[in-house]
Formats: structure tokens, sequence, C-alpha cells
């Protein structure tokens, strides 16, 4: 380990810094438009998520991140209820999900990109054009890679500034133009009416949509490998955590209630509605440039997205490679301190992910197949960290968690045990084929996901395993 980390990168995080990090993680405006089309009926799936999946991701975290605040995040909890071997497949699942899922988030940069042009008919069809999205896919992410190496202080100011100007500002405009236009008396292509709220959980394909909707909420614990650096963790981490998540839910559900105002179901696209409604507000008001503008700043805001993300599983999974777990190649750091061949590494899978993008059919479709992959590897994960908090207040009872989930033993079974039957559900629907979405042979499709999550669920079993001596580099105790 030849280099070191500079003390100019160890600045402290302030609470809001922490808490745009974690919204600028798991907001990203692409997904209004995938619910978009379900009205009033996406309210119901938004809020069941946050209550089954966000909260008790959010407040666990904070739990086992104030508890356990020593560096490695997601592989200190796990192993410290169920054993190194168990720990190590969840931080490596943590960041492989994270890592198949940037080409899927950057498709949506590609599209943004396409829509600063001035003629909509010829942006919607480059950005449908697969070639094109790869392109852009490659060269977004490389640059973010290029911003991550210069360290954590300079990632984490890019990174809020980005999400701030590409993510939180373009999304509260889109809600108050959206407001302003339906006060107006304008026409709204979707049912203002509560009789749609509840869905109609006799249709499977309804049960399958809110599973899915669990991994729109994921990534809240990702930057609980920076609790330590963090004035007053025990305090400020799980105030920046549930800051972040109040703002998730509401943007989340207004964010999508403004596509439906907009556009008719019928028309609404995966990956570029966004992009369409900003285009036909900003027209109403007489202000149409400012779709351009938009586009460019909401690709500002995938970057900030990606920077975020890119610094967190692989920082973590660094920390958990000192411990013996991975060759002392990829343990190499910069002069920063950052992962520079992890991050290396990380890149090659995205390269090959975008290579495979460009062959199939069309980019919705390997958005689908890609991102669903992403989340069977996720909820893996989720479901070690729910029962390791469970687990945890027996093996551990003792020990000091200056935040604990609310209502003692009770609540904690109460909220992990949601999060824990929410995402273990998921998991299941997730292997089911969406029929709102065409992605060829349902039995191609399921079967690229499961061998997909069986070969790399045993990778890390085999690195495990073939691990030696040599690679322990950092003796301090987990």
């Amino acid at each position: 380990m030849s280099d070191k980390v500079s003390t100019a990168n160890k600045a402290k995080l302030t609470v809001a810094t922490l808490a745009i990090m974690n919204i600028t993680t798991v907001v990203s405006l692409r997904g209004f438009s995938a619910e978009a089309e379900y009205g009033i009926t996406a309210v119901f799936y938004y809020i069941f998520a946050a209550i089954a999946f966000l909260i008790p991701v959010a407040l666990c975290a904070a739990e086992l991140a104030t508890g356990w605040p020593q560096k490695g995040g997601v592989f200190n909890w796990v192993s410290k209820a169920f054993g190194h071997r168990l720990g190590f497949l969840a931080i490596y699942l943590q960041w492989l999900s994270t890592t198949i899922w940037f080409p899927t988030v950057l498709i949506f940069a590609g599209v943004s990109l396409a829509f600063i042009g001035p003629n909509q008919t010829f942006d919607q069809a480059l950005a449908s054009n697969r070639f094109y999205s790869g392109l852009v896919v490659l060269v977004v992410y490389w640059f973010a890679t290029y911003i991550s190496l210069k360290g954590l202080k300079t990632a984490a100011k890019i990174s809020s500034l980005a999400g701030l100007v590409g993510t939180i500002i373009p999304g509260v405009i889109l809600v108050v133009l959206a407001s302003i236009y339906i006060l107006a008396g304008n026409p709204v292509h979707f049912d203002l009416s509560m009789k749609d709220f509840f869905p109609d959980f006799t249709n499977f394909d309804n049960l399958v949509l809110a599973a899915s909707i669990f991994l729109f909420f994921a990534g809240m614990e990702i930057n609980a490998v920076h609790v330590t650096e963090v004035d007053n963790p025990s305090k400020n981490y799980p105030l920046a955590i549930i800051s972040a998540t109040i703002f998730t839910v509401v943007i989340f559900i207004l964010g999508t209630l403004s596509i439906a105002t907009i556009i008719p179901k019928h028309d609404i696209n995966l990956v570029q509605s966004l992009l369409v409604a900003y285009d036909k507000l900003f027209a109403h008001f007489g202000l149409g440039w400012l779709g351009n503008v938009t586009a460019a700043a909401i690709t500002l805001g995938v970057l900030g997205q990606i920077i975020s993300i890119i610094s967190g599983p692989s920082s973590g999974i660094l920390q958990v490679g000192r411990e013996g777990y991975l060759p002392l190649g990829l343990q190499k750091v910069n002069k920063n301190g950052v992962q520079k061949n992890i991050l290396m590494c990380q890149g090659a899978i995205v390269t090959a992910l975008v290579i495979i993008m460009t062959v199939l059919p069309s980019v919705q479709a390997a958005y689908q197949m890609i991102s669903q992959l992403a989340v069977v590897l996720y909820l893996g994960m989720y479901i070690l960290l729910f029962l390791s908090v469970i687990y945890l207040r027996y093996k551990e009872p003792h020990t000091p968690r200056p935040y604990k989930l609310p209502g003692g033993m009770v609540g904690m079974w109460i909220i992990a045990g949601i999060g824990l039957i929410g995402s273990t559900l998921a998991f299941v629907l997730s292997f089911i084929p969406p029929s709102q979405i065409s992605v060829g042979s349902p039995a191609t499709y399921v079967g690229i996901l499961i061998i997909g999550a069986l070969f790399f669920t045993l990778i890390p079993f085999i690195i495990y395993f073939y691990r030696k001596p040599e690679w322990l580099t950092d003796k301090e105790d987990y």
C-alpha cells in the first residue's frame, strides 16, 4: 500500500451535506415516469413502499451505524451478527448491485442530453437509439469516476451541488409548474378522485408493481460508510437520513403526479416522459427555452448521483478488502486515498454491461433487464441487513446504541420485521416479468435473472475460500 490518505480529504461532513448526498443517492427523477401511468394509485404504491421499506431501512441503518460506527458499513453490521463470510457477501452484493445499476441510471443521462436539442421529435429519436445511449453511458460514467478519484471531499462537494442543481431544484420546479397548471383549470390526464387510490390486489400485476417500487427507495444505507466523517454521528447521522427520507417520499409522489398530469397514460415512455413533461410545461407557460436548460441540469444531477454512489459502496468494499478479503492489487489507493483499482474494475464491469446493452432489442428492454438483476442482488443484501438488526438486539443487547429503533423490542420487531417481510416478498416477485414492459421472451427473462443472480452470488464465496493471509493489511478489529 503505497499511497497515504491526504488530511485535506478527511474534512467532516455536515448534516446538510450528508442529507443531500442521501437524497442524491436515492432520488432519481427518472423514476417518476415509470409510475406516472398509474395516476393517483401511484401515491398508494409510494406510501406503501415507504412504510414497508424506506422507513425501516433508514431507521435500521441509523441504529446499526451509530451502534457500530466503525468503518465497513453493512459488512461490519452483518459480520457482527452472522460472521465475516456473510458480511463479505452483504458488502459485495451492495457494491455489485449498484455497479450493475449504473448503466440504467446513465441511460437517463443520455435521454437528458438528447433533449438539450431544439427539436423534440429528433430528441426523442436520438434518445431511443441504443448506440447513442451506450456512448453517453460510458462517457458520463468514466467522467464521474475521474471526479471520484479526486477524493471524498471533492466528490461530496460536487455530488451535493449537482444533486441540488440537477435533482432537487428541477424536481421542485416540476411540481410547482404542474400545480399552477392544474389550479389554472387546464386538463389533467388522470383521475383526481380517490376512488382509484387503492389498487386491485386480486390482479397479480399490481402486487408485482408494489414490490418493484421498493427499489426506487434503495440506497439510504450506502452513505453509512461515512458515519465516522460526520460531527456527532449519534445525533447528526439519524437526523440526516430521516430528513432525506421525508423529502424523498414527498418528491416522488408529487413528481410522479406532475407527469401524469401533463402526459396521457398511453403516451408515457419509461425513460423519456420526464423530459417531455418539462418541454410541454415550459411551452405552455411560454418558456420553451427552459426545457433545454432543465435537460442539461438533470444530466448534471445524474452525474452527481453517480459520483455519490461510486464513492460509497466502493469505499466500503476497500475497507473490507484490507481485512484480508481482496487481493493486494485491488487494495491500492491513490494520493487522495481513493480505491483506484476497485474503481477501474467497477468501470470494466459497467463497460461490459453497456456492450451487452447495445445488442438487446431496445433501450427500454435493456433498462428493465439490467435494473431487475440489480434489484434481485440488492434485496439479498437488505434481507441480511434486517436480519442483523434483529439478531444483534439479542446477541449484543448491551452494546451502546445512541440511536435505537423506537418502542423497545416490540418496536424493533415491528419496524425491522416489516422491512424483512417486504424485502423478501419483493425479492421473490422480482423474478416475475412485468406485463407493463416488453422484455421479449418471459422464459428468457426469468432464466437470465436466475442464472445471473446465482453466478454473481457465488463469486464472494469463492473469493472468501481462496483468501490469503498476506491480503490482510489493516488489523483493526471489526
